[in-house]
């Protein structure tokens, strides 16, 4: 609901282009509260409005856009976001963000389903399919409700942060680079930023190295896209309240023992 509130604030002062950055939500309503926010009606049955959730998603019968705000229509929106999952199904937004938000197995299967039937109504009434479009699942199914109903174009975070900071240049002639990220994982590799680096330093054969507070069980599969190495900034156990005010010097110390690895390495080769 939120996030409609301040889609709002934003027309208030006149913006007719919007950037939506979205992920790391708390929410799994496909973008429902977000459209309420804007005007949008979501009936039941008896024609009443449904309440605020994921979970209220499967009361849906109708859709009524008549009261959505109509300045959104002389404006242009863009998503910027870092995963491509769709918005239901084993890789949908219930299934792949709802354990990290605190949703039991069976409150994912419930949000899934509500997902889905939130989908086919959309399909019936505003005549998009959104179900399985890439990044539809992003945000909690936020993607999805940002291309059916604001008409938003769906973009790759890091692809617009590549065009403004010109990264291509930069790591075109370079030996090494390094990125990271909070936590990597198998999730990584969904659109995220190491992996759009890794994707343009491969294409010019240059090594990559991946720094995270957080190397997870299974992030070897970011191997198969282009990062060579991972390092995790911490050498010990270590609590978030420790590790975020160090997070400089860990990072810095993390990057130091990479460099030494890669110096001894060229040492060994030299005595082969």
């Amino acid at each position: 609901y939120g996030t409609g509130q301040l889609i709002k604030a934003a027309l208030d002062q006149g913006c007719r282009k919007m950037i939506i950055g979205i992920g790391g939500s708390a929410t799994n309503d496909g973008g429902a509260g977000m459209v309420q926010a804007l005007g949008v009606k979501l009936l039941d049955r008896e024609g009443k409005e449904i309440g605020f959730g994921g979970g209220e998603l499967k009361k849906i019968n109708r859709i009524n856009i008549s009261n959505l705000d109509n300045r959104l229509s002389e404006t242009e929106v863009l998503i910027a976001s870092d995963v491509s999952n769709p918005l239901c199904g084993p890789k949908g937004a219930a299934r792949i963000y709802g354990p990290q938000k605190g949703a039991t197995p069976e409150i994912i299967e419930e949000l899934d389903k509500s997902l889905a039937h939130f989908a086919e109504i959309i399909k019936r009434d505003l005549n998009k399919d959104v179900k399985d479009m890439p990044g539809a699942g992003a945000a909690g199914g936020l993607g999805a409700g940002l291309m059916a109903f604001l008409d938003a174009e769906l973009k790759p975070g890091i692809e617009i942060m590549i065009e403004i900071v010109k990264l291509e240049q930069a790591i075109k002639d370079a030996d090494l680079v390094i990125t990271g990220e909070g936590k990597i994982d198998s999730q990584t590799i969904y659109g995220k930023a190491p992996i759009g680096v890794a994707k343009i330093a491969k294409k010019y054969n240059i090594p990559v190295i991946a720094v995270a507070a957080i190397v997870g069980d299974d992030a070897d599969i970011v191997h198969k896209y282009g990062i060579n190495t991972l390092i995790s900034v911490t050498e010990k156990p270590m609590r978030l309240d420790e590790s975020l005010p160090n997070k400089v010097l860990l990072i810095k110390n993390s990057i130091k023992q990479s460099m030494m690895a890669i110096k001894t390495g060229k040492e060994l080769k030299n005595h082969l």
